[in-house]
């Protein structure tokens, strides 16, 4: 075969090979897109689902506001065109208007004298336990300023951080980038934490790892499994790496910051957003140790907390 016809081959074959990764570029585009379709449509359906119960809510709580207006005598106009809230049997509930007989009745001019005395008798009597839960409102300060007040601190001691292994793990039924982990942190049961590591941690490197858990998060259904808690690992844009403890560590010891002592909370309150405030000054510090505005964790005296090659990252 002369170097030619060699030439010519090869190059029939790079183009059959250009021709087959256009053809898989398409492929790949079309599924990811078929995927965030399909994700879309459902997060639509829900969104609709519970747009229409709060619809319900919403003229349920204006049918009781209209019933309650006309018992304290407070008259009812609708707007033009539309259809009447209640029905009419409920609007001629409505109490008689008074009768003034030390007055004579004054003269009505284009109704005018009409609409007085009926603006008088609309004033609807003044509720005196409404009044006191006004002015309560009117003194109360805001959440946040009264916990601050009160002496309620918000640090690392609030976080219950548990040294535990997992004893079981496996891949998400229903969403291919999160693992289902069993975890023994000490407790009488082991605890079922999912979480979205697949992208970042091989499986088999997952099994049997030593690790430290946030294990007073309220507990939270992930793609429909309940999850008890959190890995906690290093975490960047580009990168996650779980956080390893020091050799010697055992499982259910408490991790500890120095210089932040007390007991931690049963369980966070998502309202007061207790983790959302102390999560930011978790960090990697520049030589890959975990702290806690700038102290490493501790437990034990065992050595520092580290991740494999991460460097002045955040933790999640």
């Amino acid at each position: 075969m002369t170097s030619q016809a060699v030439l010519q081959k090869l190059q029939s074959r790079a183009s059959l090979a250009d021709r087959l990764l256009r053809e898989l570029r398409t492929q790949l585009e079309f599924v990811r897109k078929s995927a965030v379709e399909k994700a879309c449509l459902a997060e639509e359906e829900r969104l609709s689902r519970e747009n229409q119960v709060l619809r319900r809510q919403v003229e349920t709580l204006k049918q009781r506001l209209i019933k309650a207006e006309i018992e304290n005598g407070v008259k009812q106009v609708p707007l033009p065109g539309a259809k009447p809230s209640l029905a009419p049997s409920v609007v001629t509930s409505a109490p008689p208007a008074l009768k003034v007989d030390s007055k004579p009745e004054p003269l009505k001019v284009n109704g005018m004298a009409a609409a007085t005395v009926e603006k008088k008798e609309v004033v609807p009597k003044k509720d005196s336990k409404k009044e006191a839960k006004t002015e309560k409102k009117a003194d109360a300060k805001p959440a946040g300023a009264a916990a601050a007040e009160s002496g309620d601190k918000v640090d690392v001691s609030r976080l219950n951080m548990r040294i535990g292994k997992i004893v079981n793990v496996k891949k998400h039924p229903d969403a291919d980038s999160l693992y289902v982990e069993e975890v023994d942190v000490g407790e009488p049961k082991t605890r079922t934490i999912v979480s979205g590591l697949v992208q970042h941690v091989p499986l088999e490197q997952m099994q049997d790892r030593i690790g430290v858990f946030l294990s007073n998060l309220k507990p939270a259904k992930m793609r429909g499994i309940l999850s008890e808690g959190m890995i906690m690992c290093g975490s960047s844009p580009e990168k996650v790496e779980i956080i390893d403890p020091p050799i010697g560590a055992a499982i259910g010891d408490r991790v500890v910051v120095d210089g932040y002592s007390g007991g931690p909370d049963e369980q966070l309150n998502p309202k007061k957003e207790i983790w959302e405030q102390i999560q930011p000054d978790l960090r990697i510090n520049d030589a890959g140790v975990a702290t806690y505005k700038g102290i490493p964790w501790n437990v034990r005296n065992l050595g520092p907390f580290k991740v494999a090659t991460m460097t002045n990252s955040g933790i999640k």
